[in-house]
């Protein structure tokens, strides 16, 4: 008998086995065996490989679809959010007055300033026209910006970001930006010397004495008495002034008032024609 690869054959003719051959059969045999559980061993790691990959791709693929997930619901918020304009330059204003919508149906003021003018006259008037119109306080700090021009924008810029949170604080830092610019203030005793100019009717000096007065903030009403009295020139009205003794402007505004409308009453009359008498005819 031989052995062979493929294990114990029948052995030739006038031949026996040994034990020799017998072991080396069984040697080769392990050696199959050990190779084949060897074999076995590698395709079990491989597969057990290809497992562990399989569950990393799916890992990373559902962390894929999150993340997608996620950002496609990111640009829906984005989209239904109003966009913010990107900002070039500082804004002085609030985020809160910022975000407040002016009317469309408001009017705008239709005043400017180019940091020349005064700026008490400036607020003056941009209170009165937007007390006809109407607006919240953060109304009027946007609207008031918009009628700076020109350098401006200097002051403007400078300012700390998010700074003005109301309109009361918006013109404090105005004037004291401006303060240069204020009218120097009239001086009272310039009032004592207001005069009726020669041939300034009375209608006149009267517009022109309340003026100043109003300018000065004068309260003195026996002062304004005085003062009138005095600078008013000599005539018929004044004459009625010193029978009637006023003891306030208004009364003497009242006298004037009627003073006037009689004078131009006897104007009228005077300039007109008087018919002539008809003469009898015989």
């Amino acid at each position: 008998m031989r052995s062979t690869r493929q294990g114990l054959v029948a052995p030739n003719r006038g031949e026996g086995l040994t034990l020799q051959q017998v072991m080396e059969a069984m040697q080769t045999l392990q050696e199959e065996v050990a190779a084949s559980r060897a074999n076995q061993e590698r395709i079990q790691a491989d597969l057990a490989a290809s497992r562990a990959t399989s569950g990393e791709l799916r890992r990373s693929n559902e962390e894929l679809h999150k993340d997608m997930q996620n950002h496609v619901g990111e640009r829906e918020e984005e989209d239904q959010e109003p966009a913010t304009p990107p900002r070039e330059f500082p804004m002085l204003l609030s985020q809160e007055i910022m975000d407040v919508v002016i009317p469309t149906t408001l009017v705008r003021p239709k005043v400017t300033f180019t940091s020349t003018e005064d700026p008490k006259a400036h607020l003056t008037t941009f209170h009165t026209q937007m007390m006809l119109v109407g607006g919240s306080d953060a109304v009027r700090c946007k609207l008031f910006m918009s009628t700076l021009v020109g350098t401006m924008m200097s002051w403007f810029i400078s300012l700390l970001d998010g700074h003005v949170t109301s309109f009361p604080q918006l013109t404090k830092l105005f004037r004291a930006q401006y303060i240069a610019n204020r009218a120097p203030p009239p001086i009272s005793y310039d009032f004592f010397d207001i005069r009726q100019y020669q041939g300034e009717s009375l209608k006149e000096f009267l517009h022109r004495f309340g003026a100043q007065a109003m300018r000065l903030n004068l309260k003195d009403e026996r002062m304004m008495v005085h003062v009138f009295r005095k600078g008013i020139v000599p005539g018929p009205f004044s004459e009625s002034l010193i029978r009637n003794h006023p003891k306030t402007f208004a009364e003497i505004r009242r006298h004037a008032v009627a003073h006037i409308a009689a004078e131009g009453e006897f104007n009228e009359k005077r300039t007109c024609v008087v018919p002539t008498h008809p003469r009898a005819s015989g």
